[in-house]
């Protein structure tokens, strides 16, 4: 008896991704336009497929692997990040990111582990992307925020965790602007140009991994002892088959399987001028969180450019329009000038949006689906530091390895079923309206 995956949604334009436009062309993509065999293939270009790939290769080095991706590696989801690999608690469901003493720990060895990897290639390869082990600020604006990171702080009390407070004149000193009221410092988080950082992963995979963009999976058939992955314009025979396609795993075959494609959406200024640089005071690189997970994330980058992040909207076909483009522009010009008033003729010259895969109860899929095929999705607003780290053990775990972080991910809950559509759409965005609203004055 076989059995088939069908692919029904794949990456589409959603926008300028302002990372992806800063960095040189790049050459023209390997494709998929033949039949070829393979003993691993690996499905998705971004950090977890992307780490998943390598570990194989670093594990198995006599094993002949494809990475295949359906756009450019950098150019979609991975590439539209804010560039945070976040190591603490960060529930973005929970007003003050914070859950259980017990989940924080677990998350924090988790996330620790993906950053330590993805750093540690970074420095072995040079991969210019701006790494940077500057940690980051969470900022209140009032004291609604205030408390929220009060409550963080004793959270991350209880697990022993460092951090630091800073008054609004001292927050000030770093971005520049007064608008925030204080803020906590962390220092563990690592910040990265994240478009950059994929391409260049991709550009130093082991000789043994084989790289293939622009060429979308349509069809994983099952043939026994193999699995043959359709193309538009040719097909790959494997042994084994890792999925880690993150938000595009909500659509697979239509099956329901409680994972919610909800969009996020950034703008990124052109460059300053020296003028305005000194205009706005500050140090030349900073990152920061709002208080309210709702709220804007703003980072200011070395290059002179200012990047904000908010807004979010349910679109479980994986598509925006030009109407929620314009939209999050609007939104982003008025966050930016209300914290940057010095700026007002500093234009944000891309705005862009990118899908997170969330779950309704922070879970996630990771180990051996009954076709099979292994499967790595679902980073709940974390996919740097958890993708990358879910990358890497889902490759040892198709390599008969057994380690802690392997076993607390083999027993994390799976993402809660979900209502029907059209009672999830409605519930969905229902909620996302009233936490934006809530977030008020920290967007």
């Amino acid at each position: 008896m076989t059995s088939n995956l069908e692919f029904v949604r794949f990456p589409a334009p959603d926008g300028v991704n302002g990372w992806w436009e800063t960095l040189p062309p790049l050459s023209s993509a390997d494709t998929v336009s033949s039949e070829s065999r393979y003993d691993w293939v690996v499905v998705g270009g971004g950090i977890t497929g992307l780490c998943a790939a390598r570990r194989l290769a670093e594990l198995a080095p006599d094993a002949s692997i494809a990475l295949v991706e359906a756009d450019r590696i950098g150019r979609t989801t991975a590439g539209r990040n804010s560039g945070f690999f976040v190591d603490l608690p960060h529930d973005i469901s929970s007003e003050s990111y914070s859950r259980s003493v017990e989940a924080d720990k677990a998350d924090v060895r988790f996330q620790r582990h993906g950053i330590d990897y993805v750093r540690s290639m970074v420095k072995q390869y040079n991969i210019d992307c701006d790494w940077r082990d500057d940690g980051k600020f969470h900022a209140s604006v009032n004291k609604k925020g205030h408390n929220a990171l009060a409550r963080f702080a004793e959270g991350l009390a209880r697990i022993d965790e460092t951090f630091e407070w800073l008054d609004g004149a001292a927050i000030a000193k770093v971005t520049g602007t007064n608008f925030y009221q204080d803020a906590l410092f962390t220092p563990g988080c690592s910040t990265v140009q994240p478009a950059a950082l994929m391409r260049g992963l991709a550009a130093t995979l082991p000789k043994n991994v084989n790289v293939f963009e622009l060429s979308a999976v349509r069809r994983i058939e099952d043939q026994g002892q193999a699995k043959v992955l359709t193309f538009a314009s040719g097909k790959i025979v494997a042994k084994g088959v890792i999925l880690c396609t993150n938000a595009y795993a909500a659509t697979f075959g239509g099956h329901p399987n409680g994972l919610l494609p909800v969009y996020t959406f950034a703008s990124m200024t052109r460059v300053m001028n020296q003028e305005e640089v000194g205009r706005l005071g500050g140090t030349r690189s900073w990152a920061l969180i709002p208080a309210d997970p709702m709220g804007t994330t703003v980072r200011r980058l070395i290059t002179d450019r200012i990047c904000v992040r908010n807004h979010f909207a349910f679109r479980p076909n994986l598509e925006v329009s030009q109407a929620d483009l314009a939209k999050a522009k609007s939104l982003h010009q008025r966050s930016f000038d209300r914290r940057f008033p010095m700026l007002k003729d500093v234009e944000l010259e891309y705005t862009w949006g990118g899908p997170l895969c969330l779950s309704a109860n922070n879970g996630a899929l990771f180990g051996r689906r009954d076709d099979g095929v292994l499967e790595a999705v679902g980073c709940n607003g974390l996919g740097l530091s958890r993708g990358s780290a879910s990358g890497k053990l889902i490759a040892e775990y198709a390599l008969g390895h057994n380690n802690e972080l392997i076993r607390q991910l083999l027993n994390q809950p799976h993402p809660r079923a979900l209502p029907v559509r059209p009672i999830t759409d409605v519930a969905v965005s229902a909620a996302i309206w009233m936490k934006e609203f809530s977030a008020g004055a920290e967007l």
